[in-house]
């Protein structure tokens, strides 16, 4: 099996661990994590590290993402989904276009989001979400995310609620259940989420994302992304020359192309293999991670 990205079109009711479990077995290598959670009833775009595609999981994990989602106003829950206990019901079916245009635009931009308290975040060394079930309440503090697209594509009415199919665009970090709960809290009628999915983290979106059926039919090296054509797709790039891929094939520092720039930086040698990625922070660059050591074949 060779290195690199395999993303995956995750079902309804996989937890993201499934799918690593299932890609572990499928890419034949326990080498195998994940750039990011996705909750059990969401589906869409989990990338999946495979080998030393691994290496690069941290880099993509800060990334923004994109979603389509489902808002229900007019109830709220204990999870802000489907999922969880119904808290409060208020009727939102008379709820006016420009009070919900209003209401998603004040949540659009740069935010403090409180997030949900069935996340994984932990408190004191344990997950919030298992707190929550084993009784507890917890208080989480609000925390700076941005978002930077909330649309809402079509609005349907059934008796007492109003359900929203919205698309947004956010940070890494942002919780789209917290966002239509802080949506119906604005609008004074509750909301949760009832449907999630991702379309896009960083440059890697569904047109890429493969469902774990055809990769099991087809096999996993069909639609695995090489590691430097994975490295290309989610960073900045600069090319090196023989030299100073030596050097860092050797764990030295080069000179930084750019210096200043914080993102971090895929460096290929001349014959377009990944050699590292890099900091440029400084005049000097110095590798985060090295991917083809010196002497290495």
């Amino acid at each position: 099996m060779g290195d690199g990205l395999l993303v995956v079109d995750k079902p309804a009711g996989w937890t993201s661990h499934d799918v690593v479990a299932r890609g572990r077995r499928l890419c034949r290598t326990r080498k195998v994590g994940h750039a990011g959670t996705l909750d059990p009833m969401a589906t869409g775009v989990l990338v999946l590290g495979v080998g030393r595609g691994t290496k690069l999981l941290t880099f993509l994990v800060g990334h923004d993402k994109a979603y389509e989602a489902t808002i229900r106003l007019g109830e709220s829950t204990v999870t802000d989904d489907a999922e969880g206990e119904v808290l409060t019901r208020t009727d939102a079916g008379d709820l006016g276009e420009q009070d919900v245009a209003d209401a998603v635009q004040a949540l659009t931009g740069d935010l403090e989001q409180v997030p949900s308290s069935v996340s994984a975040i932990k408190v004191d060394g344990v997950r919030s979400y298992a707190r929550v079930r084993s009784g507890q309440d917890v208080a989480l503090s609000a925390r700076p995310v941005t978002v930077s697209s909330f649309e809402v594509l079509t609005r349907r009415t059934s008796g007492t609620h109003l359900d929203l199919d919205v698309r947004v665009e956010v940070s890494s970090g942002t919780y789209v259940r917290a966002l239509a709960r802080d949506l119906g809290a604005a609008l004074g009628v509750g909301g949760h989420l009832t449907a999630l999915r991702r379309t896009r983290v960083g440059g890697l979106g569904l047109d890429r994302a493969t469902s774990l059926a055809t990769v099991e039919a087809e096999g996993a090296d069909a639609h695995l992304l090489p590691l430097a054509d994975a490295a290309r797709v989610c960073l900045p790039t600069r090319e090196l020359d023989e030299p100073e891929a030596r050097a860092l094939g050797y764990g030295q520092r080069v000179a930084s192309a750019r210096p200043g720039r914080t993102e971090p930086v895929a460096a290929f040698g001349p014959d377009g293999v990944l050699v590292a990625v890099l900091d440029e922070s400084a005049e000097q660059a110095r590798a985060h991670v090295v991917l083809a050591p010196a002497g290495e074949s």
